[in-house]
């Protein structure tokens, strides 16, 4: 193929080429979600990995709950944009946010 009709192919495939999500990864470790407050984007995946020794939350009350039992990972992919808190069920002071961009 001559590089003239190339370069326009190529450029069209680059431009209509979905974004990629993202995995966002938060460690609970003695209590604490860390980091504390995320950004992300709609269609990105937080992955929370629970290094206690007992079982969390993340829950959004109205939107989503996950449970992440001890020693494991539990995740969520975001479905609207909006900045949300979070907290664990079993330990309302354990808090974190997550700020989704469209």
């Amino acid at each position: 193929m001559r590089p003239q009709l190339l370069a326009p192919m190529l450029a069209t495939v680059l431009v209509a080429s979905p974004a990629f999500a993202a995995t966002i990864e938060v460690t609970i470790d003695k209590l604490v979600f860390s980091p504390g407050s995320v950004q992300a984007k709609v269609g990105d995946t937080i992955e929370w990995t629970n290094k206690d020794m007992f079982a969390h939350t993340a829950t959004v009350k109205g939107a989503w709950d996950v449970m992440i039992p001890a020693k494991s990972k539990g995740k969520v992919t975001l479905k609207t944009a909006g900045a949300v808190d979070y907290f664990c069920r079993f330990h309302p002071n354990m808090r974190g946010r997550v700020e989704v961009a469209p």
